[in-house]
């Protein structure tokens, strides 16, 4: 159950919010969804990949590689430079231009945790952080159908399957995904580069494409693991 309500400087001044991942939260998972408007900062630990539900697309990070299988999540820690926006909001949503939260999340008390306002007024740190990860999973839920139907429609996004091999009989597939292609980038026609750059989802189509490499960063985080 949930128990969402505005956030109110008067009702809730006294409020903080632990910042914790944990199994409990939802965080045991082996992707997690992201949005075009924070692939700068995915693509630099996790390895970008592209599912279709009922004829849309959509991005996901890696984040394991068995199932409920999170290689980033160690106790209550996210170890990672960048943590998703859709983990990173807590327990906060937005709704037009009101920030909510929930009551009944165990992040939130009176106690240890970050403060959402200052003693004399104003928004906290914190606060002003998750607006602006609010503003990120809004705008990219605004701009994901339309940025990944324009790949598609551009002939990047190639139906594959990963496979993964890690070096001691033990070996994982990832089907049912789409990825951007170098080759493909590399095949693109003038016009086609130039629309695709004028609109900036050129550039989303690279990070996409450079965050394959850190499919061996997950798998040196099984092997440190499993060597453990």
């Amino acid at each position: 159950m949930t128990d969402r309500v505005p956030l109110d400087n008067i009702d809730h001044a006294d409020l903080t919010v632990a910042i914790r991942y944990g199994a409990d939260l939802g965080d045991a998972v082996n992707q997690m969804l992201v949005f075009p408007t924070e692939f700068e900062q995915v693509q630099r630990e996790y390895p970008i990949v592209f599912r279709q539900q009922d004829g849309a697309f959509y991005a996901v990070a890696l984040l394991g590689l068995d199932l409920n299988e999170n290689l980033f999540l160690r106790g209550d820690r996210w170890q990672a430079r960048y943590v998703p926006a859709i983990r990173q909001r807590g327990p906060f949503a937005r709704t037009d231009d009101t920030i909510q939260i929930d009551r009944d999340d165990p992040r939130v008390g009176t106690g240890d945790g970050e403060p959402l306002f200052l003693r004399h007024g104003g928004q906290a740190p914190y606060l002003q952080h998750i607006a602006r990860v609010l503003d990120v999973v809004a705008e990219g839920q605004r701009s994901m159908a339309p940025t990944f139907a324009a790949l598609a429609e551009a002939g990047l996004l190639h139906p594959t399957q990963i496979a993964i091999d890690l070096g001691d009989g033990q070996s994982y597939v990832v089907p049912d995904i789409h990825v951007v292609a170098q080759d493909r980038l590399a095949a693109l026609d003038s016009a086609t580069l130039q629309r695709l750059s004028q609109s900036g989802i050129l550039r989303i189509a690279y990070m996409a494409a450079a965050s394959l490499e850190n499919i061996n960063h997950l798998i040196a985080l099984r092997q440190e693991r499993d060597a453990s």
